[in-house]
């Protein structure tokens, strides 16, 4: 009999997801048609909701408002597998995110972190191999020294560690030195060229990953049409993209399935070509659906 997989802790976020697909350019000061719906998001939670579907033990440490939003989100993830570790914050309402996608499927959001902004330490269960930190949750100001010792902690304890910055204005906002600083002693960074050029003011692959594997054991670089990079471990390769099965109908949520099935694969103990193989497919997949996370009752793909 298999031994059992490793839990993963994912320190993260949740949100209630507007998401609008408008069908003509947005008319500002006016209105345009558009297809509008609600859906759980978050990244973080995204990510804990795609693992279980891949079926690798997941606990997700989250805040939430003392509201019908935040007690809905953390019955879905449960209801998903998902053993969640819900801090309530009652003066300060669930996050909410509106997503504007347009008609090649690119999303911009408009967020509000809610009670995102005050989260708790995490609980490491006995059974934890690894802790995933969503970069919102560096980029809510006062997380950053808890998700500091967080990681710390994990290290300690023998867990490895990856952080994805999640998005590139919050991350110009926080600041490159302050996101490295806070998340010193992961053993993986998930970047995207856009955020590996703020951070280490490159967009060429090579100088990247060589500057970024300054701060972490691997390096994954997502290049979106032209594929991805690892580097790590005296390994290097790139991956090719993946074509979408279908039309790309809503990118939300789509670096969050990327990673999802890429820390999966790892947790089964996959290399580094595997995985992040299994990521790409996941990605280019979730990226022909309305919304950032696995149908209900379907087994994540990779």
């Amino acid at each position: 009999m298999p031994a059992p997989l490793a839990r993963t802790v994912v320190l993260g976020d949740v949100m209630t997801d507007v998401i609008a697909r408008h069908h003509a350019p947005i008319a500002w000061g006016s209105d345009a048609p558009a297809t509008v719906e609600h859906r759980s998001g978050g990244a973080g939670s995204n990510v804990a909701h795609w693992m279980a579907a891949h079926g690798v033990p997941v606990t997700l440490v989250v805040s939430v408002g003392d509201d019908a939003g935040g007690r809905a989100a953390v019955e879905e993830l449960e209801g998903a597998g998902v053993d969640v570790q819900a801090t309530v914050v009652p003066d300060l309402a669930t996050g909410c995110i509106v997503a504007l996608v347009d008609a090649r499927g690119e999303r911009t959001f408009l967020s509000d972190q809610g009670a995102n902004a005050r989260m708790s330490a995490p609980r490491l269960p006995a059974d934890a191999g690894h802790l995933h930190v969503s970069g919102y949750a560096v980029h809510n100001a006062g997380n950053r020294e808890m998700v500091r010792e967080a990681i710390a902690t994990a290290r300690a304890a023998g867990l490895t560690a990856s952080v994805d910055p999640a998005s590139v204005q919050p991350l110009f906002a926080t600041g490159p030195r302050t996101f490295l600083d806070v998340v010193r002693g992961v053993t993986m960074l998930v970047v995207t060229v856009d955020e590996a050029e703020l951070l280490v003011g490159t967009r060429d692959p090579a100088r990247a990953t060589d500057a970024l594997g300054e701060h972490a054991d691997e390096v994954v670089l997502k290049l979106g049409r032209a594929g991805a990079v690892y580097c790590g471990n005296g390994v290097e390769v790139h991956l090719p993209a993946v074509e979408p099965p279908g039309p790309v109908i809503d990118s939300t949520g789509a670096g969050d399935a990327f990673l999802a099935a890429l820390l999966a694969a790892r947790a089964r103990g996959a290399g580094p070509t595997a995985a992040v193989e299994a990521g790409c497919r996941a990605g280019a997949l979730a990226a022909t659906r309305v919304g950032a996370r696995p149908p209900a009752g379907e087994a994540g793909p990779g």
